[in-house]
Formats: C-alpha cells, structure tokens, sequence
C-alpha cells in the first residue's frame, strides 16, 4: 500500500512511541520536503515533540508542483498542500492527516484519508495494538489532540472498547 503522512500524523505517533506502526500497517511512508522540515523544526522546540525523530522508514519525496485545486485552498499549510500534491503525483492508495481542511481537500480529490484515531484503530484490529484507549488518553491529556468528545467515543467503539 502506498502512503503519503503530513506531519501530525508523523508528529503525533512519535509522540506515542508509536510511529512503528506504520511500517507494520504500511511499509514506506513517503513523506514530501516540507513535511520534513516541519517535523525538525517541532523537534527541535522545547514543547511537547522536542527530540523527536522522523521514522527512518519514510521516504522523503520531491513533488514537481502543486495542482491549483491544492493551491487554491488557504486553508492548507505548507505542509498539508506538498502531501496532497504528492499523494495525488505517486498515486497513493492514501493520504494520513488530522486536520479537517485537508481530509476535506483529500475527499474533493477522490483520496482516502486517514487520520492518527483511524490508524490507531486500524492497528488495533489488525493485532498490533492491545488498546486504543490509554493511546487515546494520553493523546488527549498530554498531547494536546484536539478532537470533540463524539470522535473520542466513535474511536473506541470503531476498537471495539466501547459499547
């Protein structure tokens, strides 16, 4: 399966001591410049992703351009746009992303997105997590997730944790 990250994903599954995960789900992750760059540079903060790696396993990708339906759209940072651009350039079977303007950028598109709760849930079921929930947790408290209460309990009953 061929996968392009942003840079939340990337950031928010190091932060875990989970970004394992996805070469188990997925192999390569491509990863264009500025995704790169944006990890570094949170890295190399004193907040809450300070000494963080980016995984050995992504490569990093150049794009040739930004198609204007991507472009166009200032919702996008930098980095989410070089995603976009290059998930549709390789023909990625998926694009992984939190933020709401670029999933909705992603489905326009015709691209699957998935998103950090989605690929925690989709490594639970596939065996590679015992429980979403502490992730989850952890997440929400210390790592300042955002994401409304609704998503928090369609999570867990997505991993089979909730009724």
């Amino acid at each position: 399966m061929i996968v392009v990250a942003d840079t939340s994903v990337l950031l928010n599954l190091a932060f875990l001591g989970q970004e394992s995960l996805l070469s188990s789900l997925f192999g390569a992750v491509h990863v264009p410049g500025m995704v790169a760059q944006e990890f570094s540079r949170m890295a190399a903060s004193s907040g809450r992703f300070a000494g963080l790696s980016l995984p050995a396993f992504c490569r990093i990708t150049a794009i040739k351009d930004i198609p204007a339906a991507i472009a166009s759209d200032p919702r996008l940072d930098s980095g989410e746009s070089e995603a976009l651009a290059l998930a549709l350039s390789i023909k990625a079977d998926a694009v992984l992303l939190d933020e709401a303007a670029g999933r909705e950028c992603a489905a326009s598109l015709g691209m699957v997105a998935i998103g950090t709760l989605g690929l925690l849930v989709r490594a639970k079921n596939d065996g590679h997590l015992p429980l979403v929930a502490p992730l989850l947790r952890s997440l929400l408290v210390e790592g300042r997730f955002r994401v409304s209460p609704a998503l928090v309990r369609a999570t867990l009953q997505r991993a089979g944790e909730l009724p």
